[in-house]
């Protein structure tokens, strides 16, 4: 297996941009041939499980997102995070902490979802010895905010030649109907679906779906994110950090998180622990100088709990073979 080069980055730092950019597109500002992007972009699937994903963005939707941690049996980790994989409002879903633990991402549409899984099913499943829920309470990096920015393999010019012109969002709530929800549930799968597919599964027109596509793009409920194994880019070891951090210093510690290149993804959080991070080194003597050098260093964090990750079940969507 290849390991991805600087090109290669730069098509994925690309599509991470503009999910839906051409081939063409890309080519012209990275100055190659269609070709070689659609070549590329080929070898990255095989290689990397690399894919483009619809994603809803919940605060537009008056939603909120919540972080589950499970300790159970370690006989009971792996068939639980697989049937967790399976719901649709549920990713990044990872085996933790020696396999006694997992972790998982969870978007609920309604209340009721919510407090079934929550309240219901979990704390009812045998084996599960105990259940902690974080609602996400800000986000300072994640979401439409990709690790691969970090990677700075594409210039400021070539970024902002990329960078989709969606005009101002509409005011007030995003409210989706069924056609929304149609047109979501298809880009969810493959946000790169062909327009013919995405008229096919809405019954609506070309011009309808276009439409539709960027009134949810300029509001921003609907963006594109990217898939991907981090270990093929030589960043093998992922950790959840879960930080207890002083209330008056939550703002200052989760903009610093957010600039260091190690970080995936923080956000503020309900819990003892009021920060969790998502962190991707890589070697675990990298992640150790990151706990000591960065974090020991930050300002008004007074404690933190580091557990590796062992596995990931799910990113985005469910994917059998992981």
């Amino acid at each position: 297996m290849a390991l991805p080069d600087a090109l290669d980055l730069k098509v994925m730092q690309a599509l991470q941009l503009d999910g839906r950019a051409s081939f063409v597109q890309i080519a012209d500002v990275l100055g190659v041939s269609d070709k070689t992007v659609a070549r590329r972009f080929a070898g990255l699937r095989r290689d990397t499980g690399f894919r483009v994903v619809g994603m809803t963005d919940e605060t537009k939707l008056g939603r909120s997102s919540w972080i589950v941690r499970l300790r159970c049996t370690p006989d009971a980790a792996d068939p639980l995070a697989t049937a967790l994989a399976r719901r649709a409002d549920t990713f990044y879903i990872s085996l933790m902490s020696g396999g006694t633990e997992v972790m998982c991402a969870m978007r609920p549409r309604t209340q009721r979802e919510r407090d079934e899984l929550l309240l219901g099913r979990l704390p009812r499943t045998p084996r599960v010895v105990q259940v902690s829920a974080h609602c996400v309470l800000n986000q300072f990096y994640g979401g439409p905010l990709d690790w691969l920015s970090k990677t700075d393999a594409l210039t400021p010019e070539q970024e902002d030649a990329l960078r989709p012109r969606l005009g101002e969002p509409p005011a007030g709530p995003v409210t989706l109907d069924a056609v929304d929800e149609a047109l979501i549930e298809v880009l969810r799968r493959d946000g790169r679906a062909p327009m013919a597919e995405l008229q096919s599964r809405t019954g609506q027109s070309e011009a309808v779906v276009k439409r539709r596509l960027d009134r949810l793009r300029r509001s921003g409920a609907l963006y594109f994110d990217v898939e991907y194994d981090h270990e093929p880019l030589g960043h093998g070891v992922g950790a959840m950090l879960w930080l207890t951090v002083a209330p008056a210093d939550l703002v200052a510690v989760g903009k610093t998180l957010a600039a260091h290149p190690e970080v995936r993804f923080a956000a503020a959080v309900t819990g003892r622990a009021n920060i969790v991070a998502a962190v991707q080194c890589r070697t675990t003597q990298d992640l150790y100088a990151y706990l000591t050098d960065r974090i020991g260093a930050t300002h008004g964090v007074q404690n933190a709990e580091t557990v590796l990750t062992l596995r990931q079940v799910k990113v985005l969507t469910y994917d059998p073979r992981r």
